[in-house]
């Protein structure tokens, strides 16, 4: 439940703007763990890495200024699909950085990286395809249009290979067909 305050707070009272913070930059969110991230194997939960993902979004998001010209568009995020590979697990207390950074973006989604580091180490490594809605009608908003809104002219980065074969794998890639 702590973690869902605070996404609300992260949300409703976004962290100020980064000047000069641009869509392809990366955003730190720096977090520690709670005892009610934790499972009984006294390690965070694997479903509160995606919590802690969704305030590091959120965050991302503030930096850029976002919140104010995606409400004035009546766009919200939502995650069309994710995947996280763990490596080593953050317990109580520990201090830790979530690092999220756009890799790309098709007609359809946003793919971004999330990083979790502890001291250095990488702890577990998710990756995003976000999309974008309308509010009210609920209808796709292409991604592109949404960069544009939040980077001005910005030049889609390639996509990296494994992402790239992981969104079509999960099925939210742009088809052409």
């Amino acid at each position: 439940m702590t973690r869902q305050l605070q996404l609300l707070l992260a949300t409703t009272m976004p962290r100020k703007a980064v000047p000069g913070r641009g869509v392809l930059d990366p955003s730190v969110t720096r977090l520690r763990v709670h005892p009610g991230d934790l499972d009984l194997y006294l390690h965070v939960n694997n479903g509160v890495y995606l919590q802690m993902m969704d305030v590091a979004r959120s965050n991302f998001i503030a930096d850029l200024g976002g919140f104010g010209p995606l409400k004035e568009a009546g766009w919200f995020p939502v995650v069309a699909a994710s995947t996280v590979k763990y490596r080593r697990s953050l317990q109580l207390w520990d201090r830790f950085e979530i690092t999220t950074r756009v890799l790309g973006w098709d007609e359809r989604v946003v793919y971004l990286e999330q990083v979790f580091t502890r001291q250095g180490d990488l702890c577990a490594r998710g990756l995003l395809a976000g999309r974008f809605l309308a509010r009210g009608s609920g209808e796709r908003v292409p991604a592109p249009d949404v960069v544009a809104l939040l980077g001005r002219d910005v030049v889609p980065p390639e996509l990296p290979d494994d992402v790239a074969a992981w969104s079509r794998a999960v099925d939210v890639a742009h088809r052409t067909v």
